[in-house]
């Protein structure tokens, strides 16, 4: 005997409801602060998710392109199996120009969509969460691995203000 086929008509929600399960990031409003030597551009990573391995639904916050690196770094030590995408190359001159700045800030947003888009990475990364969404410090023992120039919310990847390490 052949099962029926399904001729249900779907619903308003079913058709154009959210996917089953979808991660959504933007890299934008880069930010160029300090003067001299000590300055330096931050950028904005947008995040709209509703993954459960992910706090928030949706979550804005600042990272440096030294951040970055540090995440990159932390990634290839915590999965081996998977191949870590590279970062756009360091620039050394003309550094803050705004065609720079806009390469750099698409070359971080391809490093995360792909970072993101990764199956392994999504449900099994102990940073990537924290990265993208959480907490301007993370640390893992005592390292503080990546630092935003926001105000530090307090949130759970955060340690108390005294600690010494700052």
């Amino acid at each position: 005997m052949q099962a029926m086929p399904d001729t249900r008509q779907q619903s308003f929600d079913e058709i154009y409801g959210p996917p089953e399960n979808f991660l959504e990031i933007e890299v934008r409003n880069p930010r160029t602060h300090g003067i001299g030597r000590s300055m330096y551009t931050d950028y904005e990573i947008l995040c709209r998710t509703n993954i459960p391995a992910f706090k928030l639904r949706q979550s804005s916050v600042r990272r440096r392109y030294s951040d970055f690196e540090y995440f990159r770094d932390i990634l290839e030590r915590e999965s081996a199996r998977v191949t870590i995408p590279p970062l756009p190359g360091k620039v050394f001159t003309n550094r803050f120009s705004d065609d720079v700045i806009e390469g750099r800030r698409a070359g971080l947003e391809k490093f995360l969509k792909i970072v993101v888009g990764h199956p392994l990475l999504q449900t099994g990364s102990k940073v990537l969460a924290a990265f993208v969404q959480g907490g301007n410090r993370l640390y893992i023992g005592t390292r503080c691995y990546f630092q935003s120039s926001e105000p530090d919310p307090g949130g759970e990847l955060s340690r108390p203000t005294d600690d010494k390490a700052h």
